[in-house]
């Protein structure tokens, strides 16, 4: 039987696969993308019964395709923390682990099924998801020193720095490609003692991009959120998504969006709620046509250049 692997290019997608198959060594097909690529699982074929692992990306805008894969006779695992739609599949071949409370992630819910065992993997996800508070907790628990859990943070950070762009050809490395180099560790802390070329080269990229980052012109700014606006480049879309992290943990009571240009007169849009509010950011995204993610982030793959000043009155409202 086909097996495939579906998940999420970023940090927690990665994260939650590594623990799986670690676990549970299989040869698959994997299926990835961009950060903002989420209908994924319409890529495995529904034509023959096979075994679906679905990591890290919503189920409600992946209904259809796994309706489809249920309908075919494929066994379906899905992981994930976002917004599920109102009506979980009854299928006897599929199984669910959802969650989505602002303080979890598909790793730590990966982690919590296979009993911790990787679980500083896990906890380099949730740093890499902004989940600094549960992660440092985790990391704490686990015995690390403040040394391994800084380690395991700018590890995760980068991960998820990778995942951002409008195509793979913006990205260091293909998700796919960066997930064969990090699953040849089962502790992540191996891999960075054994400081590889690729985690080099991804750190590196990491460093040089968020110096521009956070250089960039504010567009408009309150009491209740911050907008910053990037250039249509490589490097803007690469650092959006870790540099709306960055500035949410440096201004913990504003909502704070990313906004990026793009070439064909849209924007692509990172949002993040407020740190110490970590809700309404899906309500906000999905107010617009390609907005969706979770509570504490989320985003619009592509928002018309007419529809600027309503986003940028619909953030500073929100949460005002």
């Amino acid at each position: 039987m086909p097996i495939y692997d579906v998940f999420n290019g970023d940090a927690d997608g990665i994260c939650a696969l590594i623990q799986l198959r670690l676990a549970e060594p299989k040869e698959s097909t994997l299926i990835t993308g961009v950060k903002r690529d989420i209908e994924l699982a319409k890529q495995v074929p529904a034509n023959e019964p096979a075994s679906v692992s679905i990591l890290d990306v919503s189920l409600d805008k992946n209904r259809d395709a796994v309706d489809a894969l249920l309908a075919a006779g494929c066994s379906v695992f899905y992981v994930d923390h976002h917004f599920p739609g109102d009506k979980l599949p009854e299928a006897p071949e599929f199984t669910a682990l959802i969650d989505t409370q602002p303080t979890t992630c598909t790793s730590l819910l990966v982690d919590q099924h296979l009993g911790g065992r990787f679980h500083n993997w896990a906890i380099a996800a949730a740093f890499g998801d902004n989940l600094n508070a549960v992660a440092e907790e985790l990391a704490a628990k686990a015995g690390l020193s403040s040394e391994q859990s800084e380690a395991l943070k700018t590890l995760g950070v980068c991960i998820n720095y990778n995942g951002y762009g409008s195509t793979v050809e913006d990205l260091h490395f293909h998700p796919a490609d960066l997930y064969r180099e990090l699953v040849k560790f089962s502790d992540p802390l191996e891999l960075i003692a054994s400081a590889p070329i690729a985690w080099q080269q991804l750190r590196d990229g990491y460093e040089a991009d968020m110096v521009q980052g956070l250089a960039a012109p504010v567009l408009t700014e309150s009491a209740s959120s911050l907008v910053v606006k990037l250039p249509d480049e490589a490097w803007a879309r690469r650092v959006s998504g870790v540099l709306g992290n960055e500035l949410a943990n440096r201004n913990p009571d504003k909502a704070c969006a990313i906004v990026t240009e793009k070439a064909d007169n849209t924007y692509l849009v990172s949002i993040r709620a407020p740190l110490n509010n970590r809700t309404g950011a899906d309500e906000v995204a999905r107010q617009f046509p390609t907005g969706g993610g979770r509570k504490a982030a989320a985003g619009i793959n592509s928002l018309p250049a007419d529809q600027l000043d309503e986003f940028l009155s619909v953030i500073g409202s929100f949460w005002a």
